[in-house]
Parts: C-alpha cells; structure tokens; sequence
C-alpha cells in the first residue's frame, strides 16, 4: 500500500503535465489559424496577378477568422517568390500564389532550384484568364481564315508584338505558328503595354494578348479582335469568336491563377484552406471584382485541390514540348 501511494504521488506531477501536454497540442491542432496568414505573391503590387490574389485573401478571412497577408516578392518571372514559397514552414501559415507561367513556364525556360510540380500542395484553382489574338484596326486580313492565308502568303512579313522572350505572348505565338504553319517576326517589349500603344500606332501586327489587357482597346474599337483561345465565348466581348468556331480547333491558352503550400502541408490544413478560397470565390463582391479584371471564376468542381494538381500536371504534359520546339529560354 505504501509503494503504490508514493508510486501515485511520484508520478502525478508528470502525468498532470503530459496531460495539460498533449490538452494544448489538440487544441493548437483544432484552432487552426491562431495568427495571422503570410501569402507570398511572386509579381509587384498592383499588377493583374496581385489584384486577384488580394481579392481572394480578402475574401478568406470572413472563413479563417485571420487576416491573409499579402507578401510581395518579385523577380525573375515570378521564380524569387516561387522559392520562396516553395522552402516555406509547411505549417499552413506561409502560402503562395502562382499562375500557368510560374508553375508551368518556369519549370521549362529557368534552371530552379526548385521543382515547380513536386514541392508544392496544391490548394485550389481561383481564376483564368484566356488569350486573344488582336491586331491593328488597318491590317488586310478581318477574319482568322484570311489571317492565316495572307501569313503564309507573306511568310516573316507580319510582326507580333511580346512582353519578353518566355511571357505568355510570345509563347502563344510560337503555339499559333506550329498550328497553322505560318510565319512571322516577334518584336519584344518591356511590357505588353507598350506593345499595345505600337499595335493602335500601327507600328505591328498582331498581338497574342490575355483578355484582361485587351479588352477595353477591343471594346474602345482601337483594335481588332479575331479570336480568343478557350473553348466558350467571353461574357464581355461575346462577339469575339472561339478558336474552334474560327477554324482552329484545340487552339487554347489560358492563364489560370491558383493557391499553393509548401510540400507536406498536413492534409487538415490544406482542406481547411481550400474551403477559404471557395467560400471566398463564391461571395458575390469577390466575383464581380475578378470579372471587373476579365478573370473567369473556376467552377466550383475545378476549386478543388486534386483538379489544381490535374490541371498542373497536364498543362506541364501540353506546353513543355511546345516551349522546347520553339526554342524558348530566358535570355
């Protein structure tokens, strides 16, 4: 009886601290977030990709009970952020926001030091953003049809007008050349802006431009609109045929924009994230925000994190051995 009293006496302090021990971790566990929220964003403030993700941070802390953070971290086509993204705690309070070129195009055009695919836990798809081909009001060709007949018949004639050697412009003219076996000059500019003032100048051609950035020169009638890559029609510009409707089918390209963690994010988490972002995405302020930037809203099935890792994967499979066949790599 005395062995087993001060065996009890012994051991109650210890037991009484494994238990307050393991009482706050399962409360830690459960109170997830208990701080604030760092999301790295891989472009300077104020541009396209940094105005969708403050709208959907914005709209997370209604669900998570904490402020999402935004971090910018630009540099290198969005690569700087991405490393950091990618070496973050994976404890859910560092995350990142990428698009097709971050976890797409830099894995192919840069040497990382990181691995765009496998370093990161998918979230959820936020928005897309697809490309139209536009061109100045007085080139020959109206339709995509006589477009590419006059490129073939005038093969290196035409110019096309890009932000930079690997941005998306460029890669989608290089994709429309392959598909229609034309020919023409890409002239490269510090910003697809600057492109655009030379295209309504009619100092260029063509340009392969995402619908955020052309739609109100298209709207305006300061540019020609023939096409936009993706397979349904813009609510905004719901004249402008589809690719497929103008003869050139399977001829998409689109920027999608998406939330990521670091690499071994407990699942809890992640889940706990993704259903932020969908509640965020489905507040009406936060869509006619992202359509006021001609942003599509993912639909609520492709918000999932499972449908960003397959979209992720078979962008990779499509657009690296287009990028490689042309030849594309960061100067």
């Amino acid at each position: 009886m005395l062995v087993r009293k001060y065996l009890a006496t012994a051991f109650a302090p210890s037991m009484l601290l494994l238990s307050v021990c393991l009482s706050t971790g399962s409360a830690s566990a459960e109170t997830y977030p208990s701080r604030p929220i760092t999301m790295i964003v891989p472009f300077p403030a104020g541009g396209p990709t940094d105005s969708v993700a403050r709208i959907v941070a914005d709209g997370m802390r209604h669900s998570l009970g904490q402020s999402v953070v935004i971090s910018n971290i630009a540099g290198a086509s969005g690569s700087i952020g991405g490393a950091r993204g990618a070496r973050a705690a994976a404890d859910g309070y560092t995350i990142s926001f990428g698009t097709w070129s971050t976890h797409v195009v830099n894995g192919v055009v840069f040497k990382l030091n990181y691995d765009p695919l496998n370093d990161f836990e998918p979230i959820a798809l936020v928005s897309d953003n697809p490309v139209m081909l536009v061109s100045r009001n007085s080139f020959p060709a109206k339709t995509v049809p006589e477009l590419v007949a006059w490129l073939r018949a005038n093969p290196d004639k035409a110019t096309s007008g890009t932000a930079g050697v690997t941005t998306p412009p460029s890669i989608a003219a290089a994709f429309f050349q392959q598909q229609t076996n034309t020919r023409f000059q890409l002239v490269h500019y510090q910003t697809v802006g600057s492109a655009m003032l030379d295209l309504m100048a009619d100092r260029i051609d063509l340009i392969f431009d995402f619908v955020g950035n052309s739609q109100p020169q298209v709207q305006a009638g300061k540019v020609r609109a023939f096409a936009v890559l993706s397979k349904s029609r813009l609510r905004g510009l719901p004249d402008v045929p589809t690719a497929d409707e103008v003869g050139l089918p399977g001829l998409y390209m689109s920027s999608w924009q998406a939330m990521w963690a670091p690499k071994g994010t407990p699942r809890e988490i992640v889940q706990k994230l993704n259903a932020a972002v969908v509640e965020s995405l489905n507040r009406p302020e936060a869509v006619s925000r992202l359509e006021a930037l001609a942003q599509t809203v993912m639909p609520k099935e492709q918000q999932s994190p499972d449908a960003l890792a397959q979209r992720h994967r078979s962008d990779i499979d499509k657009w690296w051995p287009i990028i490689r066949t042309a030849g594309i790599k960061a100067e």
